[in-house]
This record gives structure tokens, C-alpha cells and sequence, in this order.
């Protein structure tokens, strides 16, 4: 396959491409309450081009190899022509030249496990909730996405990894009279068909809280401190700070690149953020990005104090800071962007004990269901939560969405447990999907939060 892509690449006569080809695999398996929905298997492949021609950066997908010549004709064209029109031409951050082949360490491999046993497991799980008579319907659903990469570049790599990504999980939905609530089940990763297995106590526990929000009451509306369980404050680190770390959502905004400027103080001395695509059998783990370069972990906040951010080869250049290998693309359709990989919170010494004893009375809110920001202000949803008074966990609450705004929240936190988990499932929507993109925290406790409730 590198000879093809160095033939094609050879049509190039700008200072810089790059090929990226991949074969891409799927399965989706769907059961809509009782009902098999769906079952399909796709595998589609093709190629995208990037050149860097006089400081004019394009690129092309296509998915014929006979086209090869016309995409490149024209991504050279289109390359010259941001050239002509570019206020700043781009430069590329220099990198190493790698030839590599990195296949990641998978427990049993999907490609070879029979449809019939994925449809089997699938509807397994789903009738663990299905059975109980509070459970109006689920959507449950198995996912498999493969992609098997090849990179080259006119600079001399030669990459060639595979990325395999399993899930099975979806919605619960119960319902007592007229009130319906729901809870999001998921089990997945990054390493293989076998983290999937044994998964009948995640799908009783969902259940059990699905059918238990039917009786719980909505929360009161107000101000409180509150402890987040790991998925909610994992969430709260990729949507509400996370992207402002990723380089190419703040370099035209003068406002953003004073406010984020390395060394400032942003957070309480308790905090402290790291984003590591490195972390192996992790949902965001991956070798190399999509433009060749080494991943590495990136100390983004230290104490409290802004200490990195993300980059791909062109942002680095632009901001003159190292590169940190966090360009991805969704798929061979797609130039890749600045993304995080797995992004947490650094674990404190604190166990949850210790924090709803600090908390005394307040709220101990789990798992994330949707939100949205705005620039520097944030909501979010909560699955579910329960009052704590004197340090215990009291009756549950339901109904509850979390606002506020970043720098305040980021001060706010007042301290940190020590029992890290990072998401099993991804999804974050910027520009492209990205189903690999992980967060995760220990439990946290944060000072006067504003909650929605009635």
C-alpha cells in the first residue's frame, strides 16, 4: 500500500503532502424495546490529500484510486488559491520522520467473532431491562467501528495503525402513569470484543435506577455545593474547559488567547488537568495522530495554573509551542483537527467518604445526560442525584441540569477524590464525530453550583 501512496504522491509538487488511506469497518446491531431493528455491517475505503503549497493548506478525499491524479491535481490548486487569499501563510510545526506499525494489544478481535454472537449478546442485555414491567422501552444498541490506517507523508513517514472501537449500550426508559424517565447504560472501548462480556451487573444497576427515578423526587432549584461523580466531572472537564485547550478553537479570538494564556491562574491549587491519548486499553488511546505525529500526555492545568494546550502541526507553528499529536480526523473523508484523546482530572487523595463528610449538606449528582455551552458558560444534565445531609446519602432527586459559568467553576473546586475512571464511551461533535473521545475524573467537590430544578 505505501507504493500506491508514494505514486500518488509523487503527482504533488508543492513543498508539503501528506496521504492518508483507510479501509473502515462498522456493525450496528439495534433493538428498539423488543424489536430488532436493525442489523448491518458496512466496509468502505478511501483516501484524503492535504498539501502545503505556499503557505495555502487544502486537502481532497476521494475513494478511487483512478482519481488520484485529478484529487491531487486539484488540492494543489485549491492549496495554491488559499495561498492567494490567506491573511498568515500556514507553516507546519517540524516533526520526526517515523516509519512504524503499531497494531494495538485487543482481547479477542471483533473482525473474526460471528455476527450471530454479537446479535446474541446484544439481546442479552437488552432483556435485562426489558422484562421489568416499569420499563416502558430501551434502545440498546452494539456498535463496531474499525479503521485501518495508512499514512505517508513527503517528509518520509510511513505509518500504518489500526484503531478498533467496541460498544454496546443506549437508553433505558421507564414510566408510571404519565412520568418517563430515562438513564444511559454503556460498556465499550478501545481493546477488543471482550470488555463487552460480563456486563449484567452495569445493565441491573441502570435499570434499578430507572425504575427507582419513577419514585424519586425533582430537585428544588438553587445554589448548592455539591459532589460530581466521576462521569459528570468528566464531562464538565471535556466540554466546559477542554475545548478551550484545543488550540484551533481560541487562536482568532483575541479575547480567549489573553484569557488562556500559559501561567495563568484559572483554577483552585486542588486541580489539575492532564490530557494522555498515550494511557493504553483507554476508550481516546491511539499511537500516532492523522498527521503522523507522536502522541503524547499534555499537562494542560497544574494546581490551578493553565500549564498546555493541544495542537496540530499548524497551531503548534502558529502559537510557537510544542507538538503534542492531538490532530484526528473522524475518517478517511475528513483533513484532521485538534481533539483531545483522554482528558481527566488528576486524582486527589480524597475517598468519596471524605468528600460528602466535607460536603455536609448538598447534593451528590451522577452522570452526564447531554448540555451544551455557551463561550465561557455551561449546562448540563444529570441522570440522577440524591440529597446529602450531614455527610449521608439521602433520598434521590431527579430532573436536575447544572449551570455556570467555567472560571468560577474552575475556582470552585475545593477538592479532588482519588478514584479516577475514565468514560467507556464517546462521541464529542466538533466539526466531525469523534466516537473515541474520553473524559473522566474522580469524584469532585465544587462549591456553590447553580441547579435547575422546579
Amino acid at each position: 500500500m505505501f507504493d500506491r501512496l508514494r505514486s500518488i504522491l509523487s503527482h504533488a509538487t508543492a513543498e508539503y503532502a501528506d496521504i492518508r488511506y483507510e479501509v473502515k469497518k462498522d456493525t450496528r446491531i439495534v433493538f428498539h424495546g423488543r424489536e430488532l431493528f436493525h442489523i448491518g455491517s458496512n466496509a468502505t475505503d478511501g483516501f484524503v490529500v492535504r498539501i502545503l503549497k505556499d503557505g495555502g493548506l487544502s486537502s481532497v478525499a476521494f475513494t478511487r484510486a483512478e482519481d488520484a491524479v485529478k484529487a491531487v491535481s486539484t488540492v494543489q490548486e485549491n492549496a495554491a488559491l488559499m495561498a492567494s487569499h490567506a491573511k498568515k501563510p500556514v507553516v507546519f510545526a517540524n516533526t520526526d520522520a517515523i516509519k512504524d506499525t503499531f497494531l494495538p494489544d485487543i482481547e479477542e478481535d471483533p473482525r473474526i467473532i460471528h455476527i450471530d454472537e454479537k446479535l446474541r449478546l446484544t439481546e442479552h442485555y437488552n432483556s435485562i431491562p426489558i422484562r421489568h414491567e416499569k420499563i416502558a422501552t430501551t434502545h440498546i444498541h452494539y456498535s463496531e467501528v474499525i479503521r485501518e490506517k495508512h499514512f505517508l507523508s513527503t517528509e518520509g513517514s510511513e505509518i500504518r495503525e489500526d484503531l478498533i472501537t467496541t460498544y454496546v449500550g443506549g437508553m433505558i426508559t421507564s414510566k408510571d402513569g404519565t412520568l418517563t424517565q430515562n438513564v444511559r447504560v454503556s460498556a465499550g472501548g478501545s481493546h477488543g470484543f471482550a470488555l463487552l462480556r460480563n456486563q449484567e451487573e452495569e445493565f441491573e444497576k441502570k435499570t434499578a435506577i430507572a425504575i427507582d427515578l419513577l419514585s424519586a423526587q425533582p430537585v428544588q432549584g438553587g445554589t448548592y455545593n455539591v459532589v460530581l461523580n466521576q462521569d459528570l466531572a468528566g464531562v464538565f472537564t471535556h466540554e466546559a474547559f477542554g475545548h478551550f485547550s484545543e488550540a484551533d478553537l481560541i487562536e482568532d479570538s483575541p479575547t480567549m488567547r489573553e484569557r488562556m494564556q500559559i501561567g495563568a491562574c484559572l483554577g483552585s491549587e486542588v486541580l489539575s488537568i492532564t490530557d494522555d491519548p498515550t494511557v493504553p486499553r483507554q476508550l481516546g488511546f491511539y499511537c500516532y495522530d492523522d498527521e503522523g505525529v507522536k502522541a503524547r500526555p499534555v499537562t494542560l492545568m497544574k494546581q490551578g495554573v493553565l500549564a498546555g494546550r493541544l495542537h496540530s502541526r499548524r497551531t503548534a507553528a502558529a502559537f510557537g509551542e510544542a507538538l503534542t499529536g492531538h490532530c484526528v480526523a473522524e475518517d478517511y473523508r475528513y483533513a484532521p483537527l485538534v481533539r483531545m484523546g483522554n482528558i481527566f482530572i488528576e486524582p486527589g487523595m480524597h475517598s468519596l467518604e471524605d468528600l460528602l463528610s466535607m460536603l455536609g449538606d448538598g447534593l451528590y449528582i451522577l452522570d452526564h445526560k447531554g448540555g451544551q455551552t455557551s463561550g465561557e458558560n455551561f449546562t448540563f444534565g444529570a441522570q440522577y442525584g440524591y440529597i446529602v445531609k450531614r455527610g449521608r446519602i439521602g433520598s434521590m432527586i431527579r430532573d436536575i441540569n447544572i449551570s455556570g459559568n467555567l472560571y468560577h467553576t474552575l475556582k470552585n473546586i475545593s477538592a479532588v477524590g482519588n478514584d479516577l475512571v475514565l468514560s467507556n464511551s464517546g462521541g464529542c461533535g466538533k466539526g466531525q464525530l469523534n466516537i473515541r473521545s474520553c473524559h473522566g475524573a474522580p469524584h469532585t467537590l465544587v462549591n456553590t453550583v447553580i441547579i435547575g430544578g422546579i
